[in-house]
């Protein structure tokens, strides 16, 4: 029941937060909203689903992780609800901020009991089942809510995903609690510090393609979000109970997981939201049409991840198969280069499926194999901390590749920035259309080249992170794990470390 419970969680939160954006037109002319305030209802619930995970799992380390799930659900579906029912965009916005915070209970947790209720082979595939469910999700979210909207209106669709949260909360009673033994006080300097700090940058990376990246908007925020996250790592270091273990962070094999993680994320992101535009702006196709195309993309995220389960239980070093799969994401976006007006979906088939089937192998091992190097008493803290990393990698990048392409484009058609701007989004007008096309595909091109550097450069790094020979006693798989599930090393018990907290310490001898 833990099992299903959590895949349940995985497909829903992830279907309503890409089918969202299907809806922002119709949100827009019925509560008279454009620009930021509009576009805050996908902002608003990425930031703060980011911001919350760490604090998520280490709060259910400490108080129960089932518990931390079902208040997750519950704010979830509670911010849905009150979203359904929004009577301004003001109102829309704050319902939709809560909702993510809700979603970082969810996802952080979800992970921690299933790394909590399955050991070894079983974990494995767990995880798999996981990465394929929430690709289902991802790729099912924009078609079903597309259909929903525009048969029953933006706000029942919302009330379908209300009804979905509510048989969650309801399933949540049939799961199994798990928490760590040792309960320290709650360390309410770090959250503090971190969610402020965390949440204030994110929001002023997210502001620099609108604002411009030297306005006050962007600096100020940026500057004090960084000093409260350097005060959060000096508080962490000091403090018994930290809410993040920095001891983790020095774990080289954990970091290269996060480091795939981060790769998954720039293999895929700028792919899923703005190859969609390039097609209906330049290839005038439909938003059906290309939603279908995307699905070449999508599709291999749903059969992908139990294949990479199945072949590291039979002996393959998971170090070798995530490198494969950063490689063929970043053949994929080379590939794509092939891109140009006019372009079939014959044509497109091979990079899409090649980037797609990349982003299922990792999705099938990156969080097994992370949690296979925590102890149990740290898997909510590891989680979430994976999923701060997931979750904050995919809301920034958007804006980083959003902007990229538009200075790009700036700077091929010497124009203004509002002009780039609209090229970007797919408006190229009829008096120069075919010229604006050109430039619109040569800086496609050259992102593309850069996304498929970075991601060779991820690939060799994450290769060199994951050697088991350079690991150290603090770095090896953590107990009831099997060698085939953490990259073929022998499970031994996790020694303490002696830059550890007190608490850790003490763990660990028990």
């Amino acid at each position: 029941m833990t099992l299903v419970v959590t895949l349940l969680g995985y497909l829903t939160l992830p279907m309503s937060m890409s089918g969202t954006t299907v809806a922002l037109p119709r949100i827009g002319a019925d509560l008279g909203a454009s620009g930021p305030a509009l576009q805050w209802v996908i902002t608003g619930y990425f930031l703060s689903a980011a911001s919350f995970m760490l604090v998520a799992g280490s709060l259910g380390d400490l108080f129960g992780r089932r518990r931390v799930f079902t208040a997750g659900a519950a704010l979830w579906s509670a911010g849905m609800l009150a979203g359904a029912t929004a009577p301004n965009i003001l109102v829309l916005d704050i319902a939709r901020t809560l909702s993510g915070v809700g979603a970082s209970g969810v996802m952080a947790c979800g992970g921690a009991l299933l790394a909590g209720t399955f050991q070894g082979a079983a974990r494995t595939r767990a995880f798999a089942t996981m990465g394929t469910i929430a690709g289902v999700g991802l790729a099912l979210g924009p078609t079903l809510s597309g259909a929903l909207v525009g048969a029953l209106g933006w706000r029942m669709t919302f009330g379908v995903f209300v009804a979905a949260g509510l048989v969650l909360l309801a399933g949540t009673t049939l799961m199994a609690e798990s928490r760590a033994e040792h309960r320290p006080r709650v360390d309410r300097p770090g959250i503090i510090t971190f969610i402020s700090g965390l949440a204030l940058v994110m929001y002023g990376l997210t502001q620099g393609s609108k604002a411009g990246w030297t306005s006050p908007l962007v600096l100020a925020p940026v500057l004090v979000g960084t000093a409260l996250l350097t005060l959060f790592v000096r508080h962490e270091r000091r403090t018994d109970h930290p809410v993040l273990d920095l001891s983790l962070l020095r774990n080289r094999r954990f970091m290269g997981w996060c480091l795939a993680a981060l790769g998954m994320s720039l293999g895929t992101s700028g792919l899923l939201v703005f190859l969609p535009t390039y097609l209906q702006g330049v290839n005038h196709a439909s938003a059906r049409d290309a939603g279908l195309t995307m699905l070449m993309l999508t599709a291999p995220v749903l059969v992908v991840p139990p294949l990479a389960g199945r072949l590291v239980n039979r002996g393959l070093p998971a170090r070798h198969l995530i490198v494969v799969a950063l490689l063929l994401m970043a053949a994929g976006n080379a590939w794509l280069t092939v891109l140009h007006p006019g372009i079939g979906p014959v044509q497109l088939l091979g990079p899409l499926l090649t980037a797609g089937a990349g982003n299922g192998l990792a999705a099938g091992m990156i969080d097994a194999q992370a949690m296979n190097l925590v102890e149990a008493e740290r898997t909510g803290m590891a989680a979430g901390f994976l999923n701060t990393v997931k979750g904050g990698s995919n809301a920034l990048l958007l804006t980083v590749v959003g902007a990229a392409l538009t200075g790009l484009i700036q700077a091929r058609v010497g124009g203004s920035a509002e002009l780039a701007a609209r090229v970007a989004a797919g408006e190229l007008g009829s008096t120069h259309g075919a010229f604006l096309a050109a430039q619109f595909t040569g800086a496609w091109h050259t992102l593309l080249w850069a996304v498929a550097a970075l991601l060779l450069t991820a690939a060799l790094t994450v290769h060199r992170l994951l050697d088991p020979s350079r690991s150290t006693s603090t770095e090896r798989p953590a107990p009831g794990t099997t060698a085939g599930t953490a990259t073929r090393t022998t499970a031994r018990p996790t020694a303490p470390s002696t830059t550890a907290p007190r608490h850790a310490t003490a763990t660990s001898h028990r």
